[in-house]
């Protein structure tokens, strides 16, 4: 179905409500004109009457022989004077003696609404047909000096006369209203135009369309999306948005003040130019921003940003990096055990038939070891998978990767991801094996256990051990000391806000050169969610 359009609507509306008004108006105000003209036309008549009946001239040309002599000279001039249709004087008999044709003097009076003026003596109007058609009537009676009733006076106004006056006026207001018409279809065509101006030419269902595009894209990004307009006011926000600042209830056309760091939005506003990348701290949280304004026809209208909690943005980012981490883990792995096969394959060549026995078996004993307890004793593939790629990477330095044959650990609570478990253990081996490169006999051991209340990891090595001074600020961001061997750059801090994230604790022993880092994750939340 075609949808119609805006212009269409506002025209037909404003057309029809014009000339429903316009007809509603033309029929009221005919019938009210029409009672009004006839009300004064009867009111005329009866005063004309009542004029005539109480003149001398009148009422003494009864006493004489020929009444109508006296009489119709003087209504006559009275009746042109006054343009009414008629003016007919008779006796108590109702015979005329004026009318506007001569021949109808001396003839009985027509109509039969004299009754109550010859008998009763009452002055009225009525409406009725006589000799010159219908008409509205003034009747009063005449008295002598007696005070007896001896005839009657009768002005008329013809009904159709009162119509065509009606006519005629409603025909000048006709004309106003069609002019009314005309200014309505000007004035609604230019609504219309403006509108489409101010809707950028869109039509209401496209404007819907796009609000509810614009609102499902909002809520499926991630990230939280602010709109404010030139005074400072929020015109929309998306859920993320809310998350991350911890806002509840509608904050539409609330000043953004208060509810979100706005230097960098006026900024903007202000010098109509884009913010990229910028950081600012937002009570407990440290967020990254991009701000971009919004231009019209008068300059910058507003602006919208975007932002995300930077903790996040670090986590991704270092998934990332220990994703490519263990991709350069297993392709050691593979480079390593594709140079014992060229040396296997060398030693049968040879006819070193016992070397090679040997080889195979030392191998085949140390991965059986290794992969017994994890593939076996710790059963979370998460896991699994982190500690395949470590094995692999130490082989690689020659360093010695021992899990512990006590270790044991059941499929991880679904609230510790991939993300969050490489940040945590993968950062400890990592920096444990980098205590341990130079050593004579490099060797970090791995222990993990889920008996009890707690997770608990556990990551030792044989290197050159932290200074006591250094302890309390491993876990600092940016805090490094390579030169003697204690973890460096960000991966600590990483996996110490993790750890805490979670409820958990990390426990540093430093001592004669044997460090133990320990790590504790509560597997239930408080307030007894179970992780």
């Amino acid at each position: 179905m075609r949808k119609v359009s805006l212009e269409t609507k506002i025209l037909g509306l404003v057309l029809s409500l014009s000339l429903f008004l316009i007809l509603l108006l033309a029929i009221s105000f005919s019938y009210m004109e029409g009672r009004q003209i006839a009300k004064d036309k009867g009111q005329l008549a009866l005063e004309l009457s009542k004029t005539i009946s109480f003149m001398p001239t009148v009422t003494e040309a009864f006493e004489t022989d020929d009444p109508a002599s006296i009489i119709q000279p003087v209504v006559e001039k009275i009746r042109r004077e006054t343009r009414a249709e008629f003016i007919v004087v008779g006796n108590d008999k109702e015979m005329r003696y004026s009318h506007p044709l001569t021949s109808e003097i001396g003839k009985r009076m027509k109509g039969g609404d004299n009754i109550r003026a010859i008998r009763d003596g009452e002055y009225y109007v009525s409406e009725a047909a006589g000799s010159l058609g219908l008409s509205i009537r003034g009747k009063s009676p005449i008295f002598n000096k007696d005070g007896k009733i001896i005839g009657i006076v009768s002005v008329g106004f013809l009904v159709e006369d009162v119509r065509a006056q009606i006519f005629k006026d409603l025909s000048k207001e006709m004309l106003i209203s069609l002019l009314a018409i005309m200014i309505s279809i000007i004035g609604s065509y230019m609504l219309a135009r403006s509108i489409r101006k101010d809707t950028l030419g869109l039509e209401p269902f496209e404007i819907a369309n796009l609000y509810k595009e614009k609102n499902a894209v909002l809520q499926s990004v991630k990230e939280g999306i602010l709109a404010i307009d030139q005074n400072g006011l929020i015109t929309s926000m998306n859920q993320p948005a809310k998350k991350l600042l911890d806002i509840k209830e509608s904050v539409r056309h609330l000043n953004v003040d208060g509810l979100f760091p706005s230097k960098y939005l006026f900024e903007v506003l202000r010098s109509g130019e884009p913010q990229a990348d910028k950081e600012i701290s937002w009570k407990d949280k440290s967020i990254i921003v991009n701000c971009t304004p919004i231009f019209d026809n008068e300059g910058v209208s507003g602006v919208v940003a975007s932002f995300r909690d930077r903790t996040e943005i670090e986590e991704m980012v270092n998934t990332l990096s220990e994703v490519k981490m263990h991709s350069e883990d297993l392709r050691a792995q593979t480079h390593e055990f594709t140079n014992k096969l060229y040396v296997l394959s060398g030693l049968l060549q040879l006819g070193e038939y016992d070397e090679a026995i040997d080889m195979i078996q030392s191998e085949t004993s140390e991965l059986h070891s290794l992969n017994r307890v994890v593939f076996e004793q710790i059963k979370d593939t998460k896991v699994q998978a982190l500690l395949l790629g470590k094995i692999g990477k130490a082989s690689e330095k020659k360093i010695s990767f021992e899990i512990d044959s006590q270790s044991s650990l059941e499929k991880l609570p679904d609230h510790i991801k991939l993300s969050q478990l490489t940040l945590i253990v993968g950062n400890i081996i990592d920096n444990a094996l980098e205590a341990v490169s130079g050593m004579d006999e490099p060797l970090v051991k791995f222990f993990a256990t889920d008996i009890g209340n707690d997770l608990v990891f556990e990551v030792s090595d044989n290197g050159k051990g932290i200074p006591e001074q250094d302890i309390s600020y491993i876990f600092d961001r940016g805090f490094t000391s390579k030169n003697n061997g204690s973890p460096s750059g960000y991966g600590l801090a990483n996996a110490d806000q993790v750890v805490k994230e979670l409820e958990g604790i990390i426990e540093v022993q430093s001592q004669d050169g044997n460090t133990v880092f320990t790590v504790y994750l509560p597997k239930k939340r408080r307030g007894g969610e179970t992780c």
